[in-house]
């Protein structure tokens, strides 16, 4: 399994259906309840003052990861960076 650093920040218009937006923001917590229990999201921090989250994801690759991301009902707001992670031999986890 490869690990990836993920930033996430939601880009929500302005002027957008405040019912639409109160629906997703509850699908949005179901389905990373379910990414979560898959093995997917292994940590998750927001970003004080911004509509923004940092996570520590894990997939067996980039397009499984892709496939889970996109799975988010936020997706087509979301400004997302993705960084594949690499053991690193000073890692106080493994000495």
């Amino acid at each position: 399994m490869m690990e990836f650093l993920v930033e996430i920040e939601v880009n929500w218009p302005n002027d957008s259906d405040e019912e639409l937006k109160q629906d997703l923001i509850r699908d949005e917590a179901i389905r990373a309840k379910e990414l979560i229990e898959e093995g997917y999201i292994i940590r998750l921090w927001r970003i004080p003052g911004r509509w923004a989250n940092v996570g520590l994801w894990r997939a067996k690759n980039a397009s499984i990861l892709h496939e889970a991301l996109s799975s988010l009902p936020f997706f087509p707001w979301l400004d997302i960076s993705v960084r594949p992670l690499a053991e690193h031999p000073s890692d106080p986890e493994k000495n």
